[in-house]
């Protein structure tokens, strides 16, 4: 059974408004690098003090973000945060867009900076979130509970769940192109598009480490690690249970993947409920990617991609 955590309410919120606001910033930095190598609908004299403003609201929305609000700055701050926030947003918005249409194109290198500003800028976050709750990796998140029970029932749960996985994939493609009235066209996921695409083995290996070692425990840490026991510990633990499922699958915006990494993340919460360890859904989810990684490869390599 998972034991309580310390995790206070506003604390959590402020982690997942932070990650969002690193996910937009990110957006907004990738534009303007794709503006630096191919220019875009408007000249330097404008688009650069737009970007300048963009980020500098964003870097400030964070900064609110990550404090304690005391009541007695309360509605200043609110002031504050909301005008950096619809000003980050929409200057952000507008430079993006002129940074022209191709900023928007996908390669392998594009998703290795989206991982960074995602997963490399949540895993930074978690560590601040555990600072405020005088917390430790260790402690937070039960890293010292049978740790060679949890690895084992990890990679147990991963090599069960793989083949299901694989064919919940193929069926969530049929069953959308079949849909009496809303047809949908599969699309494939941006990394593997970008996987195909890339003829570099260095972005193909970096993508890879991040994807394997970086994007498990961040996400593994946020959505089961603080999200999952956050909302339980409020009375609601059939809520926590499926609203963190459903929105880990929905944050990797692909259709055809949805059911299985919703189902995935149910295994995933199961596994952190019975050993109290996050190391067994780390290790799951480390396993996934890695097995789906070599497999993407080994498809490109024969020409199936």
């Amino acid at each position: 059974m998972l034991s309580a955590k310390p995790w206070k309410a506003d604390a959590t919120i402020r982690l997942v408004l932070s990650v969002m606001v690193c996910v937009y910033a990110g957006g907004v930095l990738l534009s303007a690098g794709h503006y630096v190598k191919a220019g875009g609908k408007a000249g330097p004299w404008l688009y650069y003090p737009l970007a300048s403003v963009a980020m500098t609201c964003l870097v400030t929305l964070l900064v609110l973000i990550g404090k304690p609000w005391p009541a007695e700055v309360f509605g200043r701050r609110m002031l504050v945060l909301l005008g950096c926030a619809y000003s980050g947003l929409f200057v952000g918005a507008w430079v993006q867009r002129l940074a022209g249409e191709n900023a928007a194109e996908v390669s392998i290198w594009r998703m290795v900076a989206a991982t960074l500003c995602f997963q490399g800028a949540g895993l930074f976050l978690i560590a601040r979130f555990l600072r405020e709750q005088q917390s430790s990796w260790t402690a937070g998140f039960g890293l010292l509970s049978r740790p060679r029970l949890a690895v084992l029932l990890g990679l147990m749960a991963v090599a069960i769940f793989l083949p299901l996985g694989w064919e919940l994939q193929q069926v969530s493609a049929v069953v959308m192109t079949h849909l009496p009235h809303f047809k949908l066209e599969p699309k494939e996921q941006l990394p593997v598009q970008a996987l195909r695409e890339s003829m570099s083995w260095g972005g193909r290996m970096t993508f890879g480490a991040a994807a394997v070692l970086l994007a498990p425990v961040t996400e593994e840490m946020l959505f089961r690690g603080v999200l999952y026991p956050a909302i339980k510990q409020a009375g609601y633990p059939r809520l926590a249970l499926w609203s963190t499922s459903l929105l880990f699958a929905a944050v990797h915006l692909n259709a055809v993947t949805f059911v299985p990494l919703a189902t995935l993340a149910l295994v995933l919460t199961g596994l952190y409920e019975w050993t109290d360890n996050l190391l067994a859904p780390i290790t799951a989810h480390v396993l996934f990617n890695a097995v789906n990684f070599a497999k993407l490869l080994t498809m490109q390599q024969s020409g199936g991609l």
